[in-house]
């Protein structure tokens, strides 16, 4: 049995993981606990205390998935003599995963920049995607029969999802690093109003990060009511069903977020749950794209015999 698609599957756990973590580094104010880059404190080994703790563990599993993903693409090199795509992509993966880790660098020694610091958050959810997608792909297991149109639909439509989500959340990256999570200290409403005077560019990026994020959970929401009418079959239809539950969830916890004043537990879960809303999207979207087609007359049954 070939070990690949398991490797993949390993990545995308151990990059939401990685997500968790950042956010907590964030969260915590740990971003800078270690001044330095590669090195914490000029040492590979620092004392893992307070802020330092998270950072450079953080670190440490950063470094872990990048050898966890080479592995993944060399063990795809090996096996997937059937689909060399998959090691084009893995490779193309590997790349992505190396310029995400040296934005992560140039976060610390430039002093956390805005927008080097929301590309490093960026180029996580990229790779998220990708790793999802190869995952997607290579796994063994049923992956259920749709109808031509649903196929098509499912694929294009959870797709585009997914690229709605991934706007969001880098807009979201915006407002972390920007320090605008309490731009708007009231929810529903932003200072007071449905739509707050947008006089500076903290409270901008964070009224808008909230209608996008209604935007998206309607989008997701209404993909899952329809593949439910529509009669999309499983798998696809199941995992558009999480998608919808993440989206609750993932509002939920943005509302949260403010109210407990940028807590540390409702805003790591969130950054984590809108990556797990990505994977889920691009995931219902792979296995649309792989799903065998149902033949026209395939569910009658057989002419009786003469």
């Amino acid at each position: 049995m070939p070990l690949h698609p398991r490797a993949f599957s390993v990545t995308v756990i151990w990059t939401l993981l990685l997500l968790l973590l950042g956010s907590v580094v964030h969260a915590t104010e740990s971003s800078l606990a270690c001044p330095d880059w590669p090195t914490c404190f000029g040492t590979m080994t620092p004392e893992m205390t307070g802020g330092v703790f998270w950072e450079h563990l953080h670190r440490l599993v950063a470094g872990g998935l990048l050898l966890m993903f080479g592995l993944a693409t060399w063990l795809a090199r090996r096996e997937a003599v059937d689909s060399p795509w998959v090691f084009k992509v893995a490779l193309a993966g590997l790349g992505l995963l190396l310029i995400q880790s040296l934005f992560g660098g140039l976060t610390v020694l430039y002093r956390l920049p805005d927008l080097v610091s929301t590309t490093h958050l960026g180029l996580a959810f990229v790779f998220l995607a990708l790793a999802t997608v190869l995952a997607s792909s290579t796994r063994q297991g049923p992956r259920g029969v749709m109808s031509e149109a649903h196929r098509l639909r499912v694929r294009a439509l959870a797709s585009l999802s997914a690229g709605l989500v991934l706007v969001q959340s880098v807009v979201g990256a915006l407002v972390r690093h920007m320090d605008a999570g309490m731009a708007c200290p009231d929810v529903p409403l932003c200072l007071g109003q449905v739509v707050p005077p947008l006089v500076n560019a903290p409270i901008t990026a964070h009224f808008l990060h909230r209608v996008l994020a209604m935007g998206v959970a309607t989008v997701v929401i209404g993909l899952a009511v329809w593949a439910r009418r529509s009669g999309v079959g499983d798998p696809a239809r199941r995992w558009l069903d999480r998608a919808a539950y993440l989206a609750v969830v993932q509002v939920g916890l943005g509302v949260a977020s403010i109210l407990t004043v940028l807590a540390v537990v409702p805003v790591a879960l969130h950054t984590v749950f809108a990556a797990a809303l990505l994977a889920t999207l691009a995931h219902a979207a792979t296995i649309a794209h792989h799903a065998p087609t149902a033949r026209s007359g395939a569910h009658e049954p057989a002419p009786a015999a003469a």
